[in-house]
């Protein structure tokens, strides 16, 4: 079947663009900031969420000229408009450090809310977080328990340990020992030592 012209020219752009973009991230990594903010740049410009996430860390990290959180907070918010976790939660993350006016805990959990439902697991230990201190959230130890397990099946080593916490006590959760055991021992494999004692002392009870 022929290609069309058009879908064959949208088809090598849409490969020239990743490829200037993993350029971009090559150079970045390289150490060469002026060609990776070159590169980012065009990317955010041509709407690209990860070109305008990276953008907006090499402002967070005062890496360009004139950087500066008030250009990171736009380049996020576009890229957030598309959705991109990593750029949700590095906004929760800009309010919850004061990076973008006064302190506001609701609006930062707000943000880790959302990334954490575009499946980023910090975010998910975040707005979990929220939930368990009551902090930005009304405590609620259900909520708090639905996105810790996100964040441990994430590989987030202290929310296994909390998640198993939580299934061997039945906070927040049913108690169920067998769960509790499962992450405990997932914790443990990540290099938790109290969660190792932990494996150890319900194998020897059973």
């Amino acid at each position: 079947m022929k290609i069309p012209l058009i879908a064959a020219l949208l088809f090598t752009a849409s490969l020239t663009q990743a490829a200037s973009l993993d350029d971009a991230v090559a150079a970045y990594d390289e150490g060469k900031l002026k060609a990776a903010a070159k590169g980012f740049t065009a990317a955010a410009k041509r709407g690209e969420a990860l070109g305008q996430f990276n953008l907006a860390m090499m402002n967070l990290r005062r890496e360009l000229p004139n950087a500066s959180d008030a250009k990171a907070w736009q380049l996020l918010e576009l890229a957030a408009a598309q959705k991109y976790a990593l750029a949700e939660n590095a906004l929760g993350e800009m309010v919850e450090q004061g990076r973008h006016g006064p302190l506001d805990k609701a609006a930062a959990c707000g943000w880790f809310e959302r990334a954490a439902e575009h499946g980023n697991g910090d975010g998910a230990l975040a707005i979990a977080t929220c939930f368990y201190l009551g902090r930005g959230r009304a405590q609620d130890m259900a909520q708090a328990h639905r996105w810790y397990l996100d964040a441990a099946k994430a590989g987030d080593v202290g929310a296994q340990y909390l998640v198993a916490s939580m299934f061997e006590t039945g906070l927040g959760v049913a108690a169920d020992a067998r769960l509790a055991r499962y992450w405990f021992d997932a914790a443990a494999k990540n290099g938790d030592v109290a969660a190792k004692a932990k494996v150890k002392a319900l194998d020897d009870a059973s």
